[in-house]
C-alpha cells in the first residue's frame, strides 16, 4: 500500500508557492522567475519519477517474497516530493545559489520513500533485495537502528540513485529511502509532532522520557520478532 502525500506538479501551485517567499529571499543570478519555475517543473518531475520507480521496485519485491514466503516484509510505503520553499530554504542553510545545478549537487532527498516494515528483520531484507539490482547505486548508508540517535530516534536511511529514462535522455536521479518498522514510525513521528509543537522550547525536560518511549519499544520488537521466529520454525 503506498500512501501519497501531495505532490503532484502543477504551475499555478508553483507559481504560488514561489510568490510566497520569493520577496524574502535573496536569490543571486534567479533570472525571469517566469521561466525558473518552467524549469523548475521540469526538473522536480524527474525527481518525480525516481521516486515512483523507487516504489515499483519495493512493491515488485514484497509482492515476490509474500508468494514465496507468505510473508509481506513492508506493512506500507510513503512519499513525497520536497517543495520549492524546503528547497530553497535548505539552500539558504547552505549558503549555495538557487540554481538547478547548484540544487542537483547539493541536496539528495528532493525525493523521498518510507518503507514501513513489520518486523526489524524485514528491513534489511528490503533492503539487500533493492540493493542488488543492476540499476540501483548506492550512494549513501546511515543505519540508525544498529546506532540509534541519541534521542531514540531509529531507522536506516539510504539515498540511491536510479535511471530514469525521457524523451531525449537518461538521468540518474538520487532518491532518500528510509526503512524503519512501525514501532519505529509511530515514535519517529509523534517525536516529531511534539517537537514542532512545543512553542516553549523545553524538549530537554521530556527528553528522558521519550528516550524511555523508544527503549521500551525497541524492545517490544525484538520480543515480537522472536516469537515470529520461533511459531514459524
Amino acid at each position: 500500500m503506498i500512501l501519497e502525500r501531495k505532490m503532484q506538479i502543477n504551475l499555478p501551485d508553483l507559481r504560488q508557492q514561489f510568490g510566497d517567499f520569493h520577496n524574502n529571499l535573496k536569490i543571486e543570478g534567479l533570472g525571469d522567475p517566469r521561466r525558473f519555475i518552467l524549469e523548475f517543473a521540469e526538473f522536480i518531475q524527474v525527481y518525480n519519477s525516481a521516486m515512483k520507480g523507487i516504489n515499483t521496485k519495493l512493491e515488485v519485491l514484497d509482492d515476490e517474497f509474500h508468494i514465496r514466503n507468505s510473508h509481506n516484509p513492508i506493512h506500507h510505503l510513503e512519499c513525497r516530493i520536497k517543495g520549492i520553499k524546503s528547497i530553497a530554504d535548505k539552500m539558504e542553510r547552505y549558503g549555495a545559489p538557487l540554481t538547478l545545478d547548484s540544487v542537483r549537487e547539493h541536496i539528495l532527498d528532493i525525493a523521498g520513500v518510507r518503507v514501513i516494515c513489520n518486523y526489524i528483520d524485514d528491513i534489511y531484507v528490503m533492503e539487500k533485495l533493492l540493493l542488488q539490482q543492476a540499476d540501483i547505486t548506492l550512494i549513501k548508508r546511515k543505519d540508525y537502528i544498529e546506532h540509534p540517535k541519541e534521542n531514540g530516534y531509529r531507522s536506516l536511511h539510504l539515498v540511491v540513485k536510479i535511471p530514469v529514462f525521457l524523451s531525449d535522455k537518461t538521468e540518474y536521479v538520487p532518491v532518500e529511502i528510509q526503512m524503519r518498522t512501525i514501532a519505529m514510525d509511530y515514535w519517529a513521528s509523534l517525536e516529531h509532532t511534539l517537537r514542532y509543537k512545543n512553542d516553549k522550547n523545553d524538549m530537554m525536560e521530556y527528553s528522558a522520557m521519550l528516550l524511555d518511549c523508544a527503549n521500551i519499544l525497541a524492545n517490544t520488537e525484538k520480543t515480537m520478532q522472536q516469537i515470529r521466529i520461533s511459531i514459524e520454525k
